[in-house]
């Protein structure tokens, strides 16, 4: 039964749909970038590429040569270091060995933790990119201005000869407050939707 729920509500989570929409809205606003870059390009490869054609081909190989050296001496001299310092010692050595591994969960952890909460931003800018594109942000903006707008508020009749009616008129004041309301709603909505 367990496992009938869990398929359930992965099959009814809308939450991998709106990661999905989120990326693609943002793979939109990167994609947008790339003409710019394309043209700082266009401008640049002229200037590189003469600079490409003016090195020697000589000069090129002599300090790839040299650079080479320099590096091998230099892993030479660290391994030889590495292998002097090295602790023969079993017991360190296995010490330092969970040591690492428990560090290393504790990464990986850290990594799966920023990954959720990244996925999970990108969820949220994708339910906001499918709900703008459904044109529901506007409506929700209108739904908290109704919320907001203060109510209208009954009138009291003072009036000495006639207490039991005025104790009866607010009831049926705040019945039709209360109609008005959703009424409010409902032409909001009739507004919003020729706008798409």
């Amino acid at each position: 039964m367990a496992i009938t729920d869990e398929i359930r509500k992965a099959a009814t989570d809308p939450t991998p749909l709106y990661f999905l929409a989120g990326t693609a809205d943002l793979a939109v606003q990167q994609a947008k970038k790339v003409p710019g870059i394309v043209e700082q390009i266009r401008a640049e490869a002229p200037a590189r590429i003469e600079t490409v054609k003016n090195i020697d081909p000589n000069a090129v190989q002599e300090k790839a040569a040299a650079r080479a050296k320099e590096a091998q001496e230099t892993i030479q001299a660290k391994v030889t270091e590495f292998i002097g310092t090295l602790d023969t010692d079993l017991k360190k050595l296995g010490e330092s060995a969970q040591d690492l591994a428990l560090r290393g969960v504790g990464v990986a952890a850290e990594y799966a933790v920023k990954a959720r909460e990244t996925y999970e931003k990108v969820a949220e800018h994708g339910e906001q990119t499918v709900k703008t594109w459904r044109g529901e942000a506007a409506e929700e903006i209108e739904e908290l201005a109704a919320v907001v707008e203060p109510k209208a508020e009954p009138v009291e009749v003072k009036d000495e000869e006639k207490p039991a009616e005025a104790a009866a008129e607010p009831a049926p004041a705040k019945k039709t407050a209360a109609k008005k309301a959703p009424a409010r709603k409902a032409t909001a909505k009739k507004t919003t939707s020729p706008a798409k």
